[in-house]
């Protein structure tokens, strides 16, 4: 048996695929759900996805090398909840959990826009915000496995209340649901039709929106000097439209005359991103 299987565990939906000979066979996709129900969703996913030699699951929040999910705050009730374990027991065999976005980190690393770093951020903009950076060609992880929470920043000491519990957090600003706050509750697929058709409000939004993408980005740059920043995530498929007011407020606001290419994930669709690197990284760390 030579195929591979990856879940990729998001605010809104839960995505399996099936790799075999570098391509996907098969994928499943199902809402995710509660904390409680997630071990049965998932199990679920991984027996319709059909049988493989290995299952890696990417998971956004506090992910501990044990795969215990500390706490997920774009996940209900996802507190202290032994994934790892529990799926383990459900389904028979050894699984691996991962940061969803320490997984994309790697996948882009290895294989896609970040290819030959030395030093790279992959940001996923999706319901929240995700990180994961290579150091000295080196995956980072952090000493407990939480590297890469940058989503939660505080950028806006008074601000916004995010469901981590803390007020100003960047991904309250610079993520999808960061865009329809700034539109006044607008979807932020709509503002961005809007935006393409050449309207000036909604134009104007998508620029506030990438001053803000940017500042965080440029704190990245300040602290750990990339040379490459990879974007994905859901808004990565509208990179057309929101890059270049994001670049622009980037060569603004950063204090460094600095050389560092900002590109788009190398299959444009993070979604798909993610189902090539849940598989692969895991596999890297459990080796």
């Amino acid at each position: 048996m030579t195929a591979v299987a990856g879940i990729d565990v998001g605010g809104t939906k839960c995505l399996g695929v099936l790799f075999e000979g570098g391509e996907i066979v098969n994928s499943v996709r199902r809402p995710t759900p509660h904390a409680d129900h997630l071990v049965s969703t998932l199990a679920e996913i991984a027996r319709e996805l059909g049988e493989y030699k290995t299952l890696g699951i990417g998971v956004p929040g506090l992910i501990t090398p044990t795969g215990v999910v500390r706490e997920s705050p774009n996940l209900t009730g996802a507190i202290e909840l032994d994934l790892r374990t529990l799926l383990q027991k459900e389904l028979g065999h050894v699984i691996d959990v991962e940061n969803d976005a320490t997984c994309a980190a790697h996948a882009e690393w290895q294989y896609g826009a970040g290819r030959g770093a030395t030093d790279m951020w992959m940001v996923t903009l999706g319901t929240g915000i995700g990180g994961g950076f290579v150091s000295g060609s080196k995956l980072q992880r952090g000493s407990h496995g939480f590297a890469g929470e940058i989503g939660h920043m505080i950028v806006e000491s008074q601000g916004i209340l995010c469901p981590c519990g803390q007020r100003g957090c960047w991904e309250r600003y610079a993520s999808g649901s960061g865009l329809a706050t700034i539109a006044g509750g607008e979807r932020g697929e709509e503002v961005i039709a809007r935006a393409v058709a050449g309207d000036k409000q909604a134009l104007g939004y998508l620029d506030t929106f990438g001053k803000w993408v940017a500042i965080g980005l440029v704190n990245l740059t300040n602290i750990t000097d990339p040379n490459v920043i990879v974007i994905g995530g859901g808004l990565a498929e509208a990179a057309d439209s929101v890059m270049p007011h994001v670049k622009n407020w980037f060569k603004k606001l950063l204090y460094a005359l600095t050389i560092v290419s900002t590109q788009n994930c190398a299959w444009r669709n993070s979604v798909k991103v993610r189902e090539q690197s849940v598989p692969r990284c895991c596999r890297r760390f459990k080796n």
